[in-house]
Order: structure tokens, then C-alpha cells, then sequence
């Protein structure tokens, strides 16, 4: 099953490991060095123009992938739980 991430960006539900509010974890020095990592070797995908509100970390045990979603976790959350991988 696959799960809307935003804009035109579908993933593989079990490939998702997690999603991450922006606002509550960019305070970490811990997280922002982890996203500027990640954006030096070209793993991290905006999939909005606006100000994102979450991040989705996706991957297998090969490799990890980010992506910046103007979805709330709350929505993400929702179709996680839900089952709506569509």
C-alpha cells in the first residue's frame, strides 16, 4: 500500500519510519545537523513552496530518505493510522 506524502509524491507505507513536526524538532541542534546531512548528500526532498510543517524519514536498511511535506503530522498521522495508504 502507498502513502500521499504531498504534492504529487507517493511512498510505499512500510518504507515510512517515521514522521517529525519541523517547529518542535528544528529546536534540536542534534536534528538540524542530522537535515543539513542530509542535504549535503542529496537525500533530502522538498515537496512543497511553502514553509514546510513536517518532515518524513523514509528508507530500508540500505539507505534513508527525507522529505519536507506541508502536511501536519496530525494528517500523516491519520492516514498512517488509518490504514489509508491508498
Amino acid at each position: 500500500m502507498y502513502m500521499h506524502l504531498g504534492g504529487s509524491t507517493w511512498i510505499r507505507g512500510r518504507e515510512v519510519i517515521g514522521f517529525f513536526d519541523l517547529d518542535n524538532t528544528t529546536s534540536s541542534h542534534l536534528t538540524r545537523k542530522f537535515l543539513e546531512q542530509a542535504e549535503r548528500d542529496g537525500r533530502l526532498e522538498s515537496l512543497t513552496d511553502d514553509i514546510p510543517k513536517a518532515f518524513v524519514l523514509c528508507g530500508d536498511q540500505k539507505k534513508s530518505k527525507i522529505f519536507f511535506s506541508q502536511l501536519s503530522t496530525a494528517t500523516l498521522r491519520g492516514r498512517a493510522e488509518g490504514g489509508r495508504f491508498e
